[in-house]
């Protein structure tokens, strides 16, 4: 049965004649509905091309550490992806390539992405038989054994060499139940400790119609309500995520409902307010709509006032209407003087909307919080600040719902 939250697979492929076996690879893979990114190293690319990949996957194919987008809002391209993977499988694995993630090298993006990755690694090695059978390379696996790194042995038969012996990369039929397996005790560890929770969450910015062309709005990407509602899922919640118009797709295993004003993620979030014991709210809702909508594109005439009003305070709402017990985390984006004034702020916040817990983040701050893959934040209660630095914003949502499971418990200490 597929899993109910995409894992990241990153396939690394170097420059070994069993290359071309990496296409079967990547299909195996996603018929266990895992998401396949795949890097290729130069030589790689001399037995197959990127398109290849990149039709397969549907993602970009990392080629080289230099290329011209390697730099984006999240930071350098491969500290993103060891960030954002789950697990990186080397299949085929040259015998360069193990030595050089044997000796801690770090010349191309591949070596570098082992080095910067915390996830698993796996390694299908491929090979001559005597390459295979060399001191310095049995010796480079015995060291990578030794750091966690799993081998997928080769088989043994005829080489493409012309050779008959060990080197032969495994087949694909056994490169998969290995990665499945791993895949399996990575679940068994990770943490449970959301299951029987229902959490609601929104995100997004929302729009604020003038006319029927323009409207008011912000920069909100949602990409950090989408981080949280994906680690709910994998924490074992059951996740309702009521979303302002974005480009993204909804995390596999949640309800998505879309909204695209205030008025609508207020009424959509009291809707559903009866089933959620958690409720975070990590939407960019606009603070004020016009009081009148024209039914015409207005024509620009000159000047022109609007007259705006206040929105719905949705957090407050919440507060007041919530069943006992039910969580309510609320988020802060601020434009502070410094960080004492984000503080300030944040708590003020947390008072007037009656939350449990507040996420302030300092949206001035370039490369981080809206429309960004990078976000820092403070998780605030009545009796604890948490500062988390700068990060992913998939690794951050984890460090939040860490902080949400042991409100729920009650093992939150005092920390100031």
């Amino acid at each position: 049965m597929p899993s109910p939250l995409p894992f990241k697979v990153t396939l690394g492929v170097t420059g070994g004649i069993a290359a071309y076996k990496a296409a079967e690879l990547v299909r195996a893979l996603q018929q266990h509905s895992l998401d396949v990114h795949v890097v290729m190293t130069r030589a790689a690319e001399e037995f197959v091309r990127p398109l290849t990949f990149a039709s397969l996957t549907g993602h970009k194919v990392i080629t080289s550490i230099w290329e011209t987008d390697a730099y984006d809002d999240a930071g350098i391209e491969h500290i993103s992806e060891a960030q954002s993977t789950n697990l990186l499988l080397v299949a085929p694995a040259t015998a360069h390539t193990l030595a050089k993630f044997a000796c801690g090298l770090a010349d191309d993006f591949l070596s570098t992405l082992y080095l910067a990755t915390t996830a698993p690694v796996m390694v299908a090695p491929a090979m001559n038989v005597n390459m295979w059978n060399h001191a310095a390379t049995q010796a480079n696996l015995v060291t990578l054994r030794q750091r966690g790194v799993e081998i997928i042995e080769p088989d043994s038969g005829y080489l493409a060499c012309g050779m008959t012996g060990s080197g032969r990369l495994a087949e694909i039929d056994a490169i998969v139940p290995a990665v499945l397996a791993r895949i399996q005790r990575l679940d068994e560890n990770s943490p449970r400790d959301l299951a029987g929770e229902t959490v609601l969450i929104t995100a997004g910015g929302t729009r604020e119609p003038i006319d029927p062309v323009r409207f008011i709005g912000n920069r909100s990407s949602g990409r950090m309500g989408y981080a949280l509602a994906e680690a709910a899922v994998s924490r074992g919640a059951k996740v309702i995520l009521i979303s302002a118009p974005t480009a993204l797709a909804a995390p596999a295993g949640c309800e998505r409902i879309d909204v695209t004003t205030g008025s609508q993620m207020y009424a959509a979030v009291l809707a559903r307010l009866p089933q959620a014991t958690i409720v975070i709210k990590a939407a960019a809702v606009s603070d004020f709509r016009p009081a009148a909508v024209a039914p015409q594109k207005l024509k620009r005439t000159g000047p022109l006032t609007l007259l705006l009003e206040p929105t719905e305070d949705i957090a407050q709402s919440v507060a007041a209407h919530r069943n006992p017990g039910t969580l309510l985390i609320a988020f802060a984006a601020e434009t502070p003087i410094d960080a004492q004034d984000l503080i300030r702020n944040a708590r003020e916040k947390l008072k007037r909307k009656g939350a449990d817990a507040i996420v302030a983040n300092d949206v001035s701050q370039p490369a981080l919080g809206f429309d960004s893959k990078s976000n820092a934040a403070t998780f605030i209660t009545a009796t604890h600040e948490t500062a988390f630095p700068a990060q992913s914003k998939s690794s951050l949502a984890q460090r939040i719902l860490d902080e949400v499971a042991q409100l729920r418990t009650g093992t939150v200490l005092r920390r100031l």
